[in-house]
């Protein structure tokens, strides 16, 4: 068994708005039946860690604080509780294994074994959700140590796919993965126009130009996002900072289309504004996916639209074990053609967290990763 310390450095929120903190979280003596303990090498920075930091998320006044933030992360195996051989996917499982994992779901309700569902468990135990005084403990991907839960589904990391790029694979690509799943085929003459430049519009953006789309057009900011878009081969892009005006946003999509607007619109960005712009671009009889919506934000739409288009609104919510294997071999299987280093924007020191979220949330980085030397 490897040495393990009694404790481990976490950077936690303790309230709203207010810094990180550092702490010392204990670090659980025994490992239940079907749990891992894991020695965290990378956890990358997700906009909704700086959304929750900032108690804007609609959950945040129901969790009980503190919590250790984070829920993209990567680890290598130290402990292996009873009963645990292999990965999800069957995969065997030692030592010094490296791993992402998912939320627990409890695998016993309605959502989890009649509709298949997992990430719509209401008995789901979700990490940086989950307070950090209570066993055990480490729930929380900005921490030196992290508790993989018995019901967590853990896939190994293949050979060929760095610890960062996994790590950002175990939220913002395997949502895009379940999301596409939920799509449907893209056929090679359809336009598929993306809202939002972050780490999951770069996602999508890859994934609709992988499956064949004819057209691919990217709307956000800032430039620099924008930029690994282009690299990646979107067709378009449209920085928002330079049109603000949705009006004339539409008029390029529409351009593009022979006036017709979007097959397909993909909205990641989380904005206010993006849902209701987004019905505006999708084409009559096209399809609106919705990945980033999860503010507490209302927003003024004319349902009629929805009918009167007939569009098929879909709404994604995270990933279960099979989108997170997917997204780490989208990954291995794409390196020649994406560079995904590019969203890399930068990395911080554990001790520098309160450095990274703020450049996160003044949009200073792409995907910042905290490395755990």
């Amino acid at each position: 068994m490897s040495d393990v310390p009694k404790t481990s450095r976490a950077a936690c929120v303790v309230t709203y708005k207010e810094p990180l903190e550092l702490r010392d979280v204990p670090i659980p003596d025994d490992i239940e039946p079907g749990a891992i303990l894991v020695k965290t090498e990378a956890a990358s920075i997700c906009g909704s860690d700086v959304h929750l930091w900032q108690g804007e998320l609609g959950i945040a006044s129901r969790i009980p604080l503190p919590i250790i933030l984070g829920h993209e992360m990567m680890g290598r195996v130290v402990r292996m509780g009873p009963g645990v051989k292999t990965d999800t996917a069957g995969q065997p499982l030692q030592e010094g294994d490296r791993l992402v994992w998912t939320h627990a779901s409890c695998g016993d309700c309605y959502m989890c074994t009649v509709t298949h569902q997992a990430t719509l468990c209401p008995n789901r135990r979700m990490y940086m959700f989950t307070n950090c005084e209570k066993p055990p403990y480490l729930v929380g991907g900005f921490s030196e140590y992290c508790y993989v839960f018995p019901t967590s589904g853990r896939i190994k990391v293949p050979d060929g796919v760095s610890s960062e790029l996994a790590s950002a694979a175990s939220c913002a690509l395997r949502t895009v993965v379940h999301a596409f799943d939920r799509l449907g085929r893209i056929e090679d003459y359809e336009t598929v126009v993306v809202q939002g430049a972050g780490p999951l519009g770069l996602y999508a953006a890859a994934m609709a130009i992988r499956a064949g789309a004819h057209q691919v057009v990217v709307i956000g900011a800032p430039a620099n996002r924008l930029s690994v878009a282009e690299t990646w081969g979107a067709s378009h892009t449209i920085n928002i900072e330079d049109i603000p005006n949705a009006r004339e946003r539409r008029g390029i999509v529409r351009d593009l289309t022979g006036r017709r607007g979007a097959d397909i619109v993909i909205e990641v960005s989380g904005g206010a504004s993006a849902f209701p712009e987004g019905i505006d671009l999708v084409r009559r009889g096209g399809r609106y996916l919705v990945v980033g919506q999860v503010g507490e934000h209302q927003v003024s739409i004319e349902p009629r639209y929805i009918v009167e288009k007939q569009i098929s609104v879909i709404g994604v919510m995270s990933g279960d074990t099979n989108h997170y294997y997917k997204a780490l071999q989208f990954i291995k299987n794409n390196r020649e053609r994406f560079s995904f280093e590019d969203m890399l924007s930068n990395r911080y020191t554990l001790d520098q967290v309160n450095d990274a979220m703020e450049s996160m949330r003044a949009f200073r980085e792409v995907k910042a990763v905290l490395t755990m030397a």
